[in-house]
């Protein structure tokens, strides 16, 4: 089938635009990753009804040609080249963004919404999603959703996953569905349904219970996980209540795609103190964190002296990249880590443990409470009681891997082991062999280390010069060998990110084969002709990381 037989074949559905636009295409072959796919067409849907017209026409295209294949997309800010595809991009930002009913706990969003809109909406009642990412300026609600997002409050709240009550969806033969809770009682009826919806219900009942125990046996032990499809998290063993939109959120589209979401809210404590930790070496960091987890920190973030030292590098830039009229002010605000940087005095881990409670006067008493217990460790440390104060340390935390893409010429950020998660409690066996292992490379980029210090997830974003092939081929190398001591520890490797093009052929590995193989299986009842984002989730392979990375650095036309 030619691009123009589609592209007609879908007009002819939609009331939405569909297009062939070389600029258009080009802006949606990248996200953040390392990866570029050249998609064929982009198709803006109006609503649920368009969306499923596409879907319908994509199937039919794809009996006669098996290249034809789509990918959900909203902003376009994922690490893992999970919206890539060489199909039909399906693009929910232009039309598909309005906000629903927000409510006493919940609010009602379409995929296309950009999280700083809903958080506005959210917050008219005082209500936030506190799963929010760091990326919350330029991230939209569908990628949150479908990569099961996590940011700096998850240490305290969870993640998305908690959070998602309902999912209306579009099935990979255009029908539509709502997947909520449902007693066993309501699913004995889903099964009666001679509809795709039913025959998911049908199959899924039978391999989840077939599969119990393994599933069980392979739930991760981590409290943060975006690895696989999580059908540890679709029955609920009290209540024996089925939710099938757990499993699809974290499936990157592979599955179903999403028109509406009801996500469960909660109400922010008003007022924060900050303990700041500087670490000249890591010794104690083990230490740390099991002192200051009892005082119960919203959040207990951390960043490395690379990233410091780049921030102060870019201070200007950071600063207008956030747009803050209060520039000048917080210019000032960085003199001292800038001296810090001058004077060769940088610490070598920054730690932000961030207590929020209704009243200044509780959060800083939890605050004193946590520089109290590390009395005796002689640590630098300091308790920032004003938000303003503390805001130059989030500022880096949040926007370090969006500075560093942006201004460093010649080297391009490489996310291949920047999400992985492991036990706090192994940190003292853990990180001198990571520092190791990463040091054996150091001679082909230099790295950031940020991260959510709290629940052992760590950002490890190296900054390479991508055109030289020996340097590709240590994202190949290396990665393994990270996973290989991560898995040892009984961690994932990826607590936010997702799998995507970069980290599903380490599936298997982190799995076993006979989750693999569930899978596998998932994702054919869901979408048996693998016309749903493929290659993510099930059935991405090396030969695809090679191929997408060096597309990246094709010339443009």
């Amino acid at each position: 089938m030619t691009t123009e037989d589609l592209k007609k074949a879908l007009t002819e559905v939609m009331r939405g635009e569909v297009t062939s636009d070389e600029g258009a295409r080009r802006a949606a072959s990248r996200d953040t990753s390392l990866f570029m796919r050249m998609p064929e067409l982009i198709v803006y849907p109006e609503d649920a009804d368009d969306v499923s017209a596409a879907v319908r026409a994509i199937g039919k295209a794809h009996e006669e040609d098996a290249t034809v294949v789509l990918a959900g997309r909203s902003a376009g800010t994922d690490m893992s080249g999970g919206p890539l595809t060489t199909g039909v991009v399906v693009s929910f930002t232009k039309h598909m963004n309005h906000m629903g009913e927000v409510g006493n706990d919940y609010a009602v969003t379409e995929p296309g919404v950009y999280y700083r809109d809903f958080e506005k909406a959210t917050l008219a009642k005082d209500l936030i999603l506190p799963s929010y990412p760091a990326s919350r300026e330029i991230a939209a609600m569908g990628g949150i959703v479908s990569n099961n997002s996590g940011g700096e409050r998850t240490l305290e709240y969870g993640k998305t996953e908690k959070y998602v009550e309902e999912l209306d969806v579009i099935l990979s033969d255009g029908s539509q569905a709502t997947f909520k809770s449902l007693t066993p009682e309501e699913i004995a009826d889903k099964k009666k349904l001679d509809t795709l919806e039913g025959k998911i219900y049908r199959e899924m009942d039978e391999l989840l219970t077939r599969n119990a125990r393994l599933i069980e046996a392979h739930r991760p032990k981590v409290s943060k996980n975006s690895a696989g499809y999580a059908l540890w998290s679709v029955r609920d063993p009290r209540t024996g209540a089925t939710n099938l939109a757990k499993l699809i959120c974290g499936s990157q589209g592979t599955l179903a795609l999403w028109s509406k979401a009801k996500l469960a809210l909660v109400k922010p404590k008003e007022h924060r103190a900050m303990l700041v930790v500087f670490l000249s070496e890591l010794t104690h960091l083990p230490e740390i964190v099991n002192r200051v987890l009892p005082q119960h920190p919203e959040s207990f973030e951390s960043y490395d002296d690379h990233t410091l030292s780049l921030a102060v590098k870019f201070i200007p830039e950071l600063l207008a990249q956030m747009g803050f009229a209060n520039a000048a002010r917080l210019g000032i605000d960085f003199i001292p880590e800038a001296f810090m940087v001058a004077t060769g005095g940088v610490p070598k881990m920054i730690l932000m443990a961030e207590f929020a409670e209704d009243t200044i006067e509780e959060a800083d008493r939890r605050a004193k409470a946590a520089q109290d217990a590390l009395a005796d460790l002689h640590l630098q440390t300091k308790i920032e009681k004003n938000e303003k104060e503390s805001e130059k340390y989030w500022i880096v935390r949040r926007e370090s891997f969006n500075l560093l893409r942006k201004n460093l010429h010649g080297l391009s950020t490489a996310p291949f082991i920047d999400d992985f998660v492991v036990p706090p409690s192994c940190y003292p066996e853990f990180l001198p062999k990571l520092d190791a292992l990463i040091k054996e490379y150091s001679s082909h980029f230099i790295y950031t280390i940020a991260g959510h210090i709290g629940n052992g997830n760590f950002h490890i974003i190296p900054l390479m010069d991508l055109t030289k092939p020996e340097n590709r081929q240590v994202i190949l190398d290396l990665a393994p060998k990270v996973y290989e001591l991560v898995i040892k520890e009984g961690g994932t490797t990826t607590g936010e990110h997702n799998d995507g093009i970069i980290r599903t052929p380490y599936l298997p590995m982190l799995f076993g084969e006979e989750m693999v193989a569930l899978f596998e299986e998932t994702k054919k009842i869901f979408d048996p002709q693998n016309i749903l984002n493929p290659g993510k989730k099930v059935g991405g392979t090396f030969e695809d990381i090679k191929r997408d990375m060096l597309a990246a650095l094709a010339p443009k036309p």
